[in-house]
């Protein structure tokens, strides 16, 4: 190798005259009784690639990629998925004929009470309106289980959905969507919703007017277990399987890439019309959490605006089986905030 020599606080130092991934160094200069000071300029070497000639093989490792899947150690989950859905919503069901909902008439806010609040959080139809009062309603299970649609795929690799093609393709729910690409048969009857008792859960009650406190309790704690069993096993299969949601919509697409239906810009404040901007899925936009305002005992009967910043918020889910009596997981402490201050009464 070449070599050539600088000078470093007065010394003669041998270096190489080349760098490092086959750039050339120039520009050298070097100063007697001063620090090494370097002006190069890099000179990548570059080929032409053609990549046409690359195609027919990236086609063959799709086609070979599909071989891989559905994960065998992903199947066992996908059914407790399904099973733990079918659970959760009889449960949740069962429990709001006990405990009323209210919902709001211009915007998603709900509230688990007979009652709603006072908190001015309502930003309106559209998000026309900011820090108005919420108008309530009664509410029902779409309110607090959001539905989260998708297109329905042959198979995980098919090609894109384009714009045209969005009526050729069902809608069905995300998550059952993400457990059938993962292995599971949702047409089996024992993961069928269809299939399930409108007036039982597991046989312990045939009436929901003459539910005992202790069976109301048990069903409180089958419903928030198939909750946390819901969501710890959508995030695994995530891990397995791609998820896409859209980053200025709510829109949601179970697949390695995104679909090119022309839906994005519901809103007056989105682009209408336009296309999604596909971005990593989370379990939150799988499956919404649906935040509420939750009233402790030492609060007032209606909570206040002023009070907001004492109030817990919790998922709806969580404060509904909470009200029924279920055991609250000790990871939502901090947002229960149970033995937090009492904030100011309505006057």
């Amino acid at each position: 190798m070449l070599r050539s020599s600088l000078h470093l606080r007065g010394r003669r130092i041998a270096t190489p005259a080349t760098v490092a991934g086959g750039g050339k160094l120039s520009g050298l200069i070097s100063h007697p009784n001063k620090a090494l000071t370097l002006n190069y300029r890099w000179r990548p070497y570059t080929t032409k690639v053609d990549l046409k000639k690359f195609r027919p093989m990236i086609l063959e490792r799709i086609e070979k990629r599909a071989n891989e899947y559905p994960v065998r150690a992903m199947v066992p989950v996908s059914v407790e998925v399904l099973k733990a859905r079918n659970v959760l919503i009889q449960g949740v069901s069962t429990l709001i004929k006990s405990f009323p909902v209210m919902a709001c008439k211009f915007c998603p806010e709900i509230f688990i009470g007979e009652k709603g609040h006072l908190i001015r959080t309502c930003h309106g139809y559209k998000r026309r309106a900011k820090n108005q009062v919420h108008q309530w309603v009664k509410g029902g299970l779409n309110d607090i289980l959001v539905p989260v649609e998708t297109f329905h795929l042959n198979n995980m690799f098919q090609g894109v959905i384009k714009h045209d093609q969005r009526f050729d393709f069902d809608r069905i729910p995300a998550v059952v969507e993400l457990c059938w690409q993962a292995g599971a048969n949702p047409n089996d009857e024992n993961l069928d919703l269809s299939s399930w008792n409108c007036e039982a859960v597991d046989g312990i009650f045939h009436e929901t007017e003459s539910l005992s406190p202790y069976n109301l309790v048990s069903v409180a704690n089958k419903t928030l277990t198939a909750w946390e069993t819901l969501r710890s096993g959508v995030q695994k299969l995530l891990f397995a399987y791609p998820a896409k949601v859209c980053k200025y919509c709510s829109q949601v697409h179970v697949g390695p890439s995104g679909h090119k239906a022309r839906l994005c810009g519901v809103f007056k404040y989105e682009s209408w019309r336009g296309t999604h901007f596909w971005m990593k899925a989370e379990v939150d936009d799988l499956i919404p959490p649906m935040l509420v305002w939750r009233r402790r005992p030492q609060d007032p009967p209606i909570l206040v605006d002023e009070g907001k910043g004492y109030y817990g918020r919790v998922p709806a889910v969580l404060d509904l089986c909470a009200q029924a009596g279920a055991l609250v997981p000790g990871k939502y402490s901090s947002m229960m905030k149970e033995q937090g201050l009492s904030g100011p009464a309505l006057c």
